[in-house]
């Protein structure tokens, strides 16, 4: 099985640098070590998805408060409670982060208690999902493994691979980082990718997040202004 760059020893100072920038190297570390005192000082606010009121997500861990992480959780969470009782899959391990999950998780290269380590490519279940959610990991198929290849054709097949798993009626939902993969952007410029719904945000002020359409959403930088992702993307697909 071919690593991910990020859980490798060697290559992972170099890859930390290459995506987010030397500074984070220091700021990253700091943040973590302040997270005890920055918390407790950060006022709630909330942002509008798909005409609802969801309140950011803050968390110690990755740094939701400066990272498209806090609105993630909860738009994530939003899907997860209209499936409830439901079959339910996570790709990419996230949730678990921030709190117990009752759902299947699928990851290829995270080790822990309860997660299935394979490929969505060739997960075979014995059972159907009515929503598989995967919450930016996309975007590193094929651009930061080894093969750092072949992005946009990997990413199409392993979104094909997720819908053959939904029940009739089922929902994938993905959430991507614009200006990462700009392979991925192309996917989506292009219309490509596929998606049936797409909803996006972007980043006007620091945890300060709006709708914004499509074309401005791809104008947007990755880490600048702000850190880490300035707009993101929910892509929502049906069963093949």
């Amino acid at each position: 099985m071919k690593t991910h760059l990020y859980n490798a020893k060697l290559g992972k100072i170099k890859w930390f640098i290459n995506r987010f920038g030397a500074m984070e190297v220091l700021l990253k570390p700091l943040r973590t070590i302040l997270a005890p005192l920055i918390l407790p000082l950060l006022k709630p606010k909330q942002f509008e998805f798909q005409n609802q009121r969801l309140t950011q997500f803050y968390h110690a861990y990755n740094m939701t408060w400066v990272s498209e992480r806090g609105v993630e959780i909860p738009i994530a969470r939003f899907f997860l409670a209209q499936a409830r009782n439901a079959a339910v899959l996570e790709v990419g391990n996230v949730l678990s982060h921030y709190g117990p999950v009752a759902h299947d998780v699928l990851d290829k290269f995270e080790k822990g208690s309860g997660i299935i380590n394979q490929d969505i490519v060739d997960f075979l279940p014995q059972k159907k999902y009515k929503l598989i959610i995967s919450i930016s990991t996309m975007e590193h198929i094929g651009f930061d493994d080894e093969s750092d290849s072949n992005s946009a054709d990997k990413i199409l097949h392993a979104l094909n691979s997720c819908r053959q798993l939904l029940t009739l009626g089922g929902t994938l939902v993905i959430t991507i980082p614009i200006a990462y993969n700009p392979e991925l952007d192309d996917l989506i410029r292009t219309g490509l990718l596929g998606f049936q719904r797409a909803t996006f945000l972007k980043q006007l002020a620091p945890r300060r997040w709006v709708e914004c359409s499509q074309v401005e959403a791809l104008e947007c930088r990755y880490k600048a202004p702000y850190p880490y992702a300035n707009a993101i993307m929910v892509a929502e697909f049906g069963h093949n």
